[in-house]
C-alpha cells in the first residue's frame, strides 16, 4: 500500500524529467513560442511584419531597425494555469548607428516549489511529511540580436544568437544553443516579412544527477530512469504580411497574417500535409492619434471532435488595449497557451519605455 501511495506520489517528478531527456524533433523548448509582449499577444502573435520596437529581437530581429527612440527597454509578467507558473520576459535595444541596432532578451518560464515526495517515506516504512521538499523546474533564454538596414530601399535584416539553460530541481539541467534569422521589406503601405528560427536546429544537451537513494525510488516504483541525453528543435519559418489603413487623421488601423510553417511531418494545424504544415494567425491593431490602441486576434487553428465525433475547428482568440504616453507605454492582453475552450485566460501586462539621446 505504501509503494503504491509512494509510486502514485513521485509521478509529477518522472512526468517532469522522463519526456525531455530523449532526442525529439517536435515540441523541444516550447516556452519560446508562448510569445512575449501584451502588444503580440493581444494579436494572437501576428507580428511578425509588425515588429518593430524592442521585443523584435524575440519576433523578428530586422524590425529592431525600425525603433522610433535610441533607446528601448521592455518588461513583461503573465502567469498560466491558474498562477501555477510564471512567464517573466525584459528586453534593451539601442541603435548604434543610422543602419544597426543591437538587443538583448531574457526569458524565464518556470514553475516553483514543486512538492519532492521522494523521501515521503522513511527507512522505516513510515509516512513523514517533513522530509518532503521543493523544487522548481525553469527554462532560461538569453537572446543577443543584430539588425540592420539594407543597401535596398525599405529592406532590413537580422539575427538572433539563443543560449538556454533549463533546470529541474538537482536531478537535470541542460544548455542549449540556436540561431534565428529574420527580414522585412516596407514598400508604402505594406510590410511583407519572414523569420526562419532554430535555423541550425537547436540543441540541447541534458545531464541527469540522481543520487543512490533517488535511483533506487525510481527502480522500486517501475519509473524509467533517465539518462544523459541530446534534445533537438528543428527548424520552422514564419511568413509574414501587413498592411496599413488609414482612415482619418488620427484613426488608423493595422491587419497582419502570419503563417507559420514546420517542415517535421503532418501536425494538427488548419493546412498540413507530409511533410509540410501551415497554422495561421491573424491580428488587428487599431489607433486612436497614436495614443490608444485596441488590438484582437485570433489564431492555433486545430481540427478536433465533439463527444458525438463530429469534426470542429477550435481557436484561439485574443483581445488586447495599450496606452502610449510621452516615452512610456502600457499594454494588456487578454490571452491563453490553449484555445477557446475551459481553458483559463491569462492577463498579461507589459510596459515599454523609450528614451532618446539628449541633442
Amino acid at each position: 500500500m505504501q509503494l503504491n501511495f509512494l509510486r502514485i506520489s513521485i509521478v509529477l517528478l518522472v512526468t517532469l524529467i522522463t519526456p525531455t531527456l530523449f532526442a525529439q524533433t517536435k515540441f523541444s523548448n516550447e516556452f519560446l513560442k508562448i510569445g512575449v509582449g501584451a502588444r503580440a499577444l493581444g494579436m494572437s502573435n501576428a507580428f511578425v511584419a509588425s515588429a518593430d520596437d524592442v521585443t523584435s529581437g524575440y519576433w523578428n530581429p530586422a524590425g529592431l531597425t525600425r525603433m522610433n527612440s535610441d533607446f528601448q527597454f521592455a518588461f513583461m509578467h503573465s502567469e498560466y494555469f491558474a498562477g501555477i507558473s510564471a512567464y517573466d520576459y525584459a528586453a534593451f535595444a539601442t541603435k548604434i548607428d543610422s543602419n544597426s541596432t543591437i538587443g538583448f532578451s531574457f526569458i524565464r518560464f518556470g514553475t516553483d516549489d514543486i512538492p519532492n515526495t521522494t523521501q515521503l517515506i522513511d527507512a522505516d516504512g513510515n509516512i513523514n511529511f517533513d522530509n518532503v521538499s521543493s523544487f522548481s523546474a525553469a527554462d532560461y533564454a538569453g537572446i543577443i540580436s543584430y539588425a540592420r538596414k539594407s543597401n535596398i530601399k525599405g529592406l532590413s535584416y537580422g539575427g538572433n544568437v539563443k543560449i538556454i539553460r533549463r533546470i529541474i530541481g538537482d536531478f537535470s539541467k541542460a544548455w542549449g544553443f540556436g540561431f534565428d534569422l529574420g527580414a522585412q521589406y516596407q514598400k508604402r503601405k505594406w510590410i511583407l516579412a519572414a523569420t526562419a528560427r532554430d535555423v541550425t536546429s537547436t540543441f540541447n544537451a541534458w545531464t541527469t544527477d540522481l543520487d543512490t537513494e533517488t535511483e533506487e525510488i525510481f527502480r522500486l516504483t517501475n519509473n524509467e530512469i533517465p539518462e544523459n541525453s541530446v534534445e533537438v528543435t528543428i527548424p520552422e519559418l514564419i511568413l509574414a504580411a501587413n498592411r496599413k489603413f488609414i482612415f482619418s487623421d488620427k484613426i488608423g488601423m493595422r491587419a497582419e497574417i502570419d503563417l507559420k510553417t514546420t517542415f517535421d511531418g503532418k501536425r494538427n494545424t488548419l493546412f498540413k500535409s507530409d511533410p509540410v504544415s501551415i497554422d495561421p494567425s491573424i491580428g488587428f491593431e487599431g489607433t486612436y492619434d497614436d495614443l490608444i490602441f485596441l488590438r484582437i486576434g485570433v489564431g492555433n487553428f486545430q481540427i478536433t471532435t465533439d463527444i458525438d465525433r463530429n469534426r470542429i475547428t477550435t481557436y484561439q482568440p485574443n483581445f488586447g488595449v495599450g496606452i502610449k504616453l510621452s516615452y512610456f507605454s502600457i499594454d494588456y492582453a487578454l490571452t491563453d497557451i490553449g484555445d477557446q475552450s475551459a481553458a483559463l485566460f491569462s492577463n498579461v501586462f507589459s510596459i515599454r519605455i523609450d528614451i532618446n539621446k539628449s541633442q
